[in-house]
């Protein structure tokens, strides 16, 4: 992924594939915020291959990607984790979801004042955008994202929430310059890993008790 807009293509068409079908296997109201962040995820990879096609720039492609990795994602993880986290681990999870918000709206304010360019730099696309602050704020974007994932309480999640993490410093260390595309095409892919989160929660005991009593009253 990332590497050319066919690759963007493609990996998205799957991942909104998967996407669909992680809200198809859901049951509570509660749990589809975070089983359609992979469809979310997808669609954000199928708008990066609208940049490679328009050569990058600063067009409506770019700033349709850029309002989904920058503000979204750090109010939409958190608060998808929270709503479908037990209520005994929700207090904790507040703290994620305050930082997100926080995040989301200082990014907001940033796109809607300054222009989201993207750059083609050999088989990754560099985004643009002046951030004030910037290592304070992307702290608080990982701490919303990632850190929503890992103080979860949920097995998968965690799993999810420790490759985001692998991810981000990866894509830091190799691809600096080019960090939001990789960085979000990684969580992407990872973002999968919620099919088996769903299919966990149609297996839970109620729903197997709630099975039972239907079966037992054929």
């Amino acid at each position: 992924m990332c590497w050319s807009a066919t690759a963007d293509l493609t990996a998205g068409a799957v991942i909104t594939a998967v996407g669909i079908a992680c809200l198809a296997r859901t049951r509570r109201p509660r749990d589809l915020p975070l089983a359609a962040l992979p469809a979310l995820l997808g669609a954000h990879q199928l708008t990066e291959a609208a940049v490679w096609h328009s050569g990058g720039g600063c067009g409506p492609a770019t700033t349709a990607w850029a309002a989904i990795a920058l503000p979204l994602l750090p109010v939409w993880v958190p608060l998808a984790v929270l709503l479908a986290a037990a209520p005994a681990l929700r207090p904790r999870l507040r703290w994620p979801a305050a930082v997100g918000l926080a995040t989301g709206a200082y990014l907001s304010y940033c796109l809607a004042t300054r222009p989201a360019c993207a750059e083609v730099r050999g088989h990754t696309l560099g985004y643009g955008v002046n951030v004030p602050w910037m290592p304070l704020v992307l702290a608080g974007y990982l701490f919303a994202t990632v850190g929503a994932l890992l103080i979860s309480g949920d097995r998968r999640l965690r799993l999810l929430g420790l490759l985001m993490a692998a991810g981000a410093l990866v894509c830091t260390a190799l691809w600096r310059l080019e960090f939001a595309s990789t960085w979000c095409a990684f969580a992407a892919a990872a973002s999968t890993l919620i099919l088996a989160w769903t299919g966990r929660r149609e297996d839970s005991p109620r729903v197997r008790e709630a099975f039972g009593r239907s079966a037992s009253g054929l």
